[in-house]
Formats: structure tokens, C-alpha cells, sequence
């Protein structure tokens, strides 16, 4: 169902309508400047209508006009007890101070009454307003007090916080295992040519049939696999007797080789001749071999929960304030407070187990491994003491096992005849 936002709306009338009331009092004219003067009333009806004389206290000269006095004031202000044997009275009047009409009579029934007819809708208006606007605030009020119930901000921040945890040791332990793979690829390289290197160019003649001159390409200056691969299909068309499709059978044939050689070659690793490769590769692997197997386990851990709680994550966003549980609509707050109540446990579980803490001390581990031995030398000393185990895991990493130095083999000696 489409949530209808009926308070809202009467919060919007009323606001609306204590505007307008602020704008028709704003539309009635004001007041202009006044000074009191005396008024002789020189004849009067009995309804107050009059003809009053006056002195202009700006000019100083008199005046005669109608005006409308008032008849309900006391009898000795009128004719003619105020003066006796004469018929005038007396009243009291106003004339404008300022302006067009400066000195000029002023009356205060001129308006005819729309002043005070402004005034009354003015008040109308607001006073509607003012209800509308108290019902709008009060009947919003309760009804998102029952909109916003779910809402769990401190459990949405706790499982946010756990998933960059559990985030960021999956990276770190990746970023770990991908230094290993950058420092042994040039190794594995170099001993890669090494060995095509050695390999005479009449190895490729088995992989195509027969069908290659080895003695042609001898004569050019290819003598090694390796040449082969270094000179390309181009360079080898070039050559006597060497058509295109030759070239690319050789060059194809070459690749295999390759292939074959970098399954059966190794890196080697000697710690009595350490050189800048090897020193890289070892201090790599030494970074994962200190924080132990407990690294591969977080990581894994990490990134198996770091998918279940993103979705539940991605629910929850609703729960996470109120003013997101105010905007989401009915199944989106359904989602919400199921996912929250899914969060809860898994942060209850994360909690006795120590998840957090354990993701935590795994990424300082492997980030304070990677800086604190630049030399490699404690490297070494570690490849020394347990070089099973940093084979071992390099095998599991590049799928490759390095050899060790190659020792003399020791002469056996002959025993004395006899």
C-alpha cells in the first residue's frame, strides 16, 4: 500500500494559510501621523453629524468642514450648555502630521470599515491556520511514532563497522599474496629463458611435423628457442627458406615449448648468495609466514562474512535513522527491521568469538610485516630456520616449488688397496 502523506499535507495548509493571514494584515493601510486638536462644533444633528471649526497647528490659519462628532459624549460639551447663549459645542479631533494632507481634518470612520474587515479575515485565517497546523504536527507525530519503531542506528554502525573489518583483512591478505606472485614472476621468468635459452632451435622440430629447417634458421643467427620467441613471426619470414606459415608454426611451437618450460623449472633460493629478486620474493612470503596460517583462515573468514552482510547491510539503510525510516515505504521498513534483527545475531556471534579483534590484529600483522624488514634480512634468517613452510607456501601460491642451491655432489673416495 502507498503510504499517503495526509498530516503532511494539513501541516502544509495551515502553514499556508497563517501566511496569507500574515499578508492581508501586512495589505491593511496604517494609521497616518496624527495630532489632537480642539474642534468648535459651530451646528450639530442629533445623529453627530456637524459642522466643526478648528485652527491648523502647522499653518496656524482656521478651518470649516463636516465632520462626524461624536454624539455620545457628555451633554455639557454640547450646544448649548457648554457656552451659554451662544449654540456651539465642543469635541475634540484629530488632523494628519505628515504628507499630502498635512493640517487636513481626519477622521476615523474615512475606511468605511474595510480596515476592520482586513483585520477580522487577517485573524480568521489565522486562527484556522494556527488548527491545521497543531492537528498536522500532533496526528504526524503519532503516526510516525509507529512508522519509525525498528529504528536500531547504533546496530546498523556495529555491523558497518565489522563488514570494513572483515573487508579490509581480505584485502590485506590479498594484497599479501599478490606482492608474493609480483616478486617471483620476473624469477620464474629469468629462469624461464634461461632454460629456453640453453634449448637448440632442432627441439622444434618434433612439435611441427618435421617440416621446419633448423639448419636454415641456424644459419641466420637462431640458434636457441629463446632466439625464436625473441625474433617473432616477422623477423623469422625474413629468413631463407623460411616462408609465413613455417614462421608461425616455429613461433607457435616455441610458445609450447615455453610453456612446458615454466611447469618444470623453479625458482631458486640460496641464502648464501641472496641477490635483489630473490630478497623480495622471501621477504614477501616471510610476511605471510609470520602472521601463520590464521591469516588465510581471517581472510576467508572475512570474505564469507563480508557477503552475508552486505545485502543485510543494504536492507538495514532504512534502519539506520530516523529520517531514513521516515521516507521508506512499508516493505522497505519490513526489510529493515528484518535485517536488523539478522545483524544483531551475527554481531552477538562475532562478539564471543572476537571477529573484530581477531580481523584487526590480522591486518596490522601483515601490514607491519611488509615495512618493518626492508633489508630481508630477518626474512632470511626465517627462510633459514623454516624453509619447508615458506616453500610450502609458495607452492600453494604460484603453484610453482622453488629449489634450493645446488651443493657439489661429494667424491667418494676410494679405499686403499691392500
Amino acid at each position: 500500500m502507498r503510504h499517503v502523506p495526509f498530516f503532511r499535507w494539513v501541516l502544509t495548509i495551515g502553514v499556508i494559510l497563517i501566511g496569507c493571514s500574515a499578508c492581508v494584515y501586512l495589505s491593511v493601510p496604517g494609521f497616518p501621523e496624527l495630532r489632537q486638536v480642539d474642534l468648535t462644533v459651530l451646528d450639530e444633528a442629533p445623529n453627530g453629524r456637524c459642522t466643526v471649526r478648528w485652527t491648523d497647528p502647522f499653518e496656524h490659519r482656521e478651518h470649516e468642514e463636516p465632520y462626524m462628532c461624536d454624539a455620545e459624549r457628555d451633554p455639557i460639551l454640547k450646544a448649548p450648555d457648554y457656552e451659554a447663549g451662544s449654540d456651539r459645542g465642543w469635541d475634540t479631533g484629530f488632523v494628519v502630521a505628515e504628507g499630502a494632507d498635512k493640517g487636513t481634518l481626519y477622521s476615523l470612520d474615512e475606511d468605511d470599515g474595510a480596515a476592520d474587515e482586513r483585520m477580522g479575515l487577517s485573524d480568521t485565517l489565522a486562527m484556522v491556520g494556527i488548527l491545521l497546523t497543531a492537528a498536522g504536527l500532533l496526528g504526524g507525530n503519532i503516526r510516525a511514532v509507529a512508522r519509525v519503531g525498528g529504528v536500531r542506528p547504533r546496530t546498523v554502525r556495529r555491523a558497518r563497522r565489522l563488514n570494513q573489518a572483515a573487508t579490509l583483512v581480505t584485502q590485506d591478505h590479498a594484497r599479501a599474496v599478490e606482492a608474493v606472485r609480483e616478486a617471483w614472476a620476473p624469477l620464474q621468468r629469468e629462469r624461464v629463458e634461461e632454460t629456453l635459452r640453453r634449448m637448440p632451435v632442432a627441439r622444434l622440430r618434433g612439435r611441427i611435423g618435421g617440416r621446419l629447417r633448423a639448419r636454415e634458421l641456424e644459419r641466420a643467427g637462431v640458434r636457441t628457442v629463446q632466439e625464436v620467441l625473441d625474433s617473432g613471426a616477422w623477423e623469422l619470414e625474413q629468413l631463407p627458406g623460411v616462408g609465413r606459415q613455417t614462421a608461425e608454426e616455429a613461433l607457435t611451437a616455441a610458445h609450447r615449448l615455453a610453456d612446458a618450460a615454466n611447469r618444470a623449472v623453479a625458482v631458486r633460493l640460496d641464502a648464501e648468495r641472496p641477490h635483489a629478486g630473490t630478497t623480495a620474493l622471501v621477504a614477501a612470503v616471510h610476511v605471510l609466514v609470520e602472521a601463520g596460517p590464521e591469516a588465510r583462515k581471517a581472510a576467508e573468514g572475512g570474505r564469507a562474512l563480508s557477503a552475508r552482510l552486505e545485502p543485510l547491510l543494504y536492507d538495514a539503510v532504512a534502519a539506520s535513522g530516523f529520517r531514513h525510516m521516515l521516507g521508506a515505504g512499508p516493505e522497505q521498513r519490513r526489510r529493515a527491521r528484518a535485517a536488523v534483527a539478522e545483524l544483531r545475531f551475527l554481531l552477538d556471534w562475532a562478539e564471543r568469538v572476537g571477529l573484530e579483534q581477531r580481523f584487526g590484529q590480522v591486518s596490522v600483522d601483515l601490514l607491519r610485516g611488509a615495512d618493518s624488514d626492508a633489508a630481508g634480512l630477518d626474512a632470511w634468517v626465517g627462510f633459514e630456520r623454516r624453509s619447508a613452510e615458506y616453500y610450502s607456501l609458495l607452492r600453494e601460491i604460484t603453484g610453482s616449488a622453488p629449489t634450493g642451491p645446488r651443493r657439489p655432489a661429494a667424491r667418494r673416495r676410494r679405499a686403499p688397496a691392500l
